[in-house]
């Protein structure tokens, strides 16, 4: 005689199971898609329009060395503040954005530059490798 695997008490929660698990994963998918648009639309203009600007590397590296180099070194190889080799690979341009411009880690300062100016700095920043 061939024994039943299942009955179908089991097969019904099996069922109710997956179909949970189903509406957990479409609901997560939806906040996640809520904050990213919410975080879209709540964009600092400042950082939008400096990340909607091609930067020149050329003029970001002369803003560094009279801006940044004094402290994190000709090369951004870090001297009494920390290293900024690689450090696009570390943080997304709108946390160096952030970061450049708030002061919120004393010692250092909070820059104030023009859009065009902050993206030669990000475009320089990138070439830190």
């Amino acid at each position: 005689m061939i024994e039943p695997t299942s009955t179908a008490a089991e097969q019904q929660d099996s069922g109710r199971g997956l179909i949970t698990a189903l509406v957990v994963l479409a609901a997560s998918a939806c906040v996640v898609l809520l904050l990213w648009v919410i975080n879209s639309a709540q964009q600092d203009p400042y950082v939008r329009a400096s990340l909607e600007i091609q930067g020149d590397p050329d003029h970001g590296g002369q803003l560094f060395r009279i801006n940044c180099a004094g402290c994190h070194g000709l090369a951004g190889q870090g001297l009494l503040a920390p290293q900024l080799i690689g450090i696009t690979d570390r943080l997304r341009d709108p946390a160096l954005i952030h970061q450049i411009v708030s002061g919120d880690t004393p010692p250092m300062p909070s820059f104030q530059m023009a859009p065009e100016a902050m993206a030669d700095l990000l475009s320089h920043l990138h070439e830190l490798t």
